[in-house]
C-alpha cells in the first residue's frame, strides 16, 4: 500500500513537472514615449507636420491681410466664406496625414517590438508603467533597432 502511495506521488510530481507554468514567461518592458522620441524617423514625420500646421497658421495670416483690404461687405462675406471652405480642406488633410503617420510609427514599433523580443528570446512586451519589478528593458533595444534597420509596419 505504501509503495502504491509512493508511485502516485511520484507520478504527479511527474505530471506537474512536465507542465510550463504561465508566470515562468519571459516578461520584457518598453518605454513607447521615449521610442517615440529617439525614433529617427518619427522625430522627421512629427517636424514634417509641425511645418504643415505652422503653413496652415500662415495661411490663415496671409488671408486675414486680404481680408482687411477688401473694402465691399459682399466681398468680405464671399472672401471668408471661400477662405474658410479652403481652410476646412486644408486642415483635414492635415489631420488625415498626422493620424496616418502616427499610426505608420506605432506599426513600426510594434514590428521591432516583436523582433528584438525574439532576439532576446522574451514572449511578452508590456508598457513599462505596469511593471513594479523584475522584467527586461528592451527600451533601447527597440530604439536601437529602429534607428538601424528599415522597418515597416505598413498594411
Amino acid at each position: 500500500m505504501k509503495s502504491l502511495k509512493n508511485l502516485a506521488f511520484l507520478l504527479v510530481l511527474i505530471l506537474f513537472a512536465g507542465i510550463k507554468p504561465a508566470v515562468a514567461d519571459t516578461i520584457g518592458y518598453t518605454d513607447y514615449k521615449k521610442i517615440e522620441s529617439n525614433y529617427a524617423y518619427a522625430q522627421k514625420t512629427y517636424k514634417e507636420i509641425d511645418d504643415k500646421i505652422l503653413g496652415l497658421q500662415q495661411y490663415l495670416i496671409n488671408k486675414d491681410k486680404e481680408y482687411k483690404a477688401i473694402e465691399s461687405p459682399l466681398s468680405k462675406k464671399n472672401f471668408e466664406e471661400k477662405t474658410e471652405k479652403e481652410y476646412k480642406a486644408k486642415e483635414d488633410a492635415v489631420l488625415k496625414l498626422k493620424l496616418e503617420k502616427e499610426e505608420e510609427i506605432f506599426k513600426n514599433i510594434q514590428a521591432a517590438s516583436k523582433i528584438v523580443a525574439a532576439q532576446k528570446n522574451v514572449d511578452v512586451v508590456v508598457d513599462y508603467r505596469i511593471i513594479l519589478t523584475g522584467g527586461i528593458d528592451l527600451t533601447d533595444d527597440i530604439i536601437n533597432y529602429l534607428n538601424n534597420n528599415k522597418v515597416s509596419g505598413k498594411k
